[in-house]
């Protein structure tokens, strides 16, 4: 059996935690552990291999974690979206490089799942059932009545009916009924057989994966084109298939699940109390680098990072997302990007900002280099902490050591490469009358951005 773990979503109803370049699966909350992380291990433990999805920003915080947890002998397969287009077609090109007859566990890379006794019992439940060709999805019987989630009627293992977000009240009769569960989200089958089904009723959906999978670039992955991405129509595997299919099986689920989507059911799962000094407080979830007193304050969420704060009363934190929304309008980095950004290569810290000039920490991992680039708007000062970097810098290349200062001047041809076996640390001081993230003109890449 093969784990396919899905790792699209920019995770904004958790910001400022999460941003678009480091959403929710790899925030590390769990005593250093990520969503992904803990996914990976649940997994691999009962599949033969894992697929991973994710777009071309998030693969390589992918890759990283998985060294981070120094599994003996593991290999997984990946596939890179440069744009998402919901859980069908990526579901959908992970099961076109299958064999046809390869059962696959659906698996999103956000979710919490504690009761993993419980959770192996279901999943090989549902592979016994995905042997006899049928689409099976995992119905999480419901704690209370959850109006954020999509419901599933069933009778025993057949599902009667997929039901949209209800209301409080219907919620409520959900739950009185019995026969109803949260869709979790989490699918088993044969590849073969969604591909059929896929074709049947969403043959629009089928036909452009089959063609951008055709045209695939392979290399140590599958890179999908942009092009060939962006025609594939946008939809998610329950309006596609599993609503349509009458092959579809339910297994009943009490796993201690949860999908975090929202800093409520966060504050379900963690505890913050050991970093606050409550004066008269209560019942807050509290989540900051720094020490936090709170003085008469009750039932209030208070989510601090290096450049932004969030305060919001509980049950109000659904309207995070307006708040990402506005930020995007006004052009904000915000939504997008920590102070400190995980790169393919490294990691890099803005020390300080302002008109004209930016100050950066970067580290390169040993053996990785920038890409071979240009800037239109700033000019760029290095100085070296750690580490040498060999430098290319227009038509020649040198050796800065420690100590040690460069200058590359503005629009021309540079890269930073890391040559030796520590990380190298170094200070760049932006001067320009642009000094955005965006003024890069990649000539050349190790990880094919753009």
């Amino acid at each position: 059996m093969t784990n396919i773990i899905l790792c699209g979503g920019s995770g904004t109803r958790l910001w400022p935690l999460s941003r678009t370049l480091m959403p929710k699966q790899f925030v590390k909350l769990f005593e250093g552990e990520s969503l992904f992380q803990k996914t990976v291990s649940r997994n691999q433990k009962a599949c033969d291999s894992q697929f991973i999805v994710s777009n071309a920003e998030q693969y390589f915080l992918a890759i990283d974690q998985i060294e981070e947890m120094a599994i003996p002998s593991y290999t997984a397969n990946y596939l890179l979206e440069p744009v998402g287009r919901n859980t069908a077609p990526a579901i959908a090109l992970a099961c076109l490089a299958l064999d046809p007859q390869e059962i696959v566990l659906v698996t999103p890379s956000d979710h919490l799942i504690k009761d993993e006794s419980a959770y192996i019992e279901a999943m090989e439940r549902a592979k016994t059932l995905a042997q006899s060709d049928n689409l099976v999805t995992f119905g999480i019987t419901p704690q209370y009545p959850e109006t954020g989630f999509g419901y599933i009627e069933a009778n025993g293992e057949s599902v009667l009916s997929f039901k949209e977000k209800p209301d409080a009240a219907t919620a409520q009769a959900y739950l009185d009924a019995g026969n109803y569960y949260w869709n979790s989200g989490m699918f088993c089958f044969k590849a073969g057989v969604f591909l059929e089904e896929l074709k049947q009723y969403s043959p629009e959906i089928y036909e452009a994966s089959l063609s951008a999978y055709n045209n695939a670039k392979t290399d140590e992955m599958i890179r999908i084109t942009y092009e060939d991405m962006s025609t594939i129509p946008e939809d998610s595997i329950d309006y596609a298939v599993m609503e349509k299919s009458n092959k579809v099986k339910v297994i009943p689920s009490d796993i201690a699940w949860s999908d975090l989507g929202s800093f409520e059911s966060l504050d379900v799962e963690i505890d913050s109390s050991n970093q606050i000094i409550n004066i008269g407080s209560k019942n807050n979830l509290v989540l900051s680098p720094k020490q936090v007193a709170t003085i008469d304050v009750d039932d209030l969420i208070i989510i601090d990072t290096a450049d932004a704060l969030l305060v919001s009363k509980k049950g109000s934190s659904q309207k995070v997302k307006e708040v990402v929304k506005k930020l995007k309008e006004e052009n904000s980095e915000l939504p997008n990007i920590h102070v400190t950004a995980h790169r393919p290569w490294g990691t890099y810290t803005i020390l300080d900002e302002s008109n004209g000039y930016k100050v950066k920490r970067i580290v390169v991992k040993p053996g990785k280099r920038l890409s071979l680039q240009k800037h239109h708007h700033r000019s760029e000062h290095w100085v070296v902490v750690s580490g040498t970097a060999l430098v290319t810098n227009g038509t020649k290349e040198y050796s800065v050591k420690a100590n040690e200062s460069t200058y590359i001047p503005m629009g021309e041809i540079h890269r930073l490469e890391n040559v030796g076996k520590i990380p190298l640390v170094m200070i760049e001081a932006q001067v320009g009358e642009y000094v955005g993230e965006d003024d890069i003109v990649r000539i050349e890449d190790d990880f094919a951005r753009n």
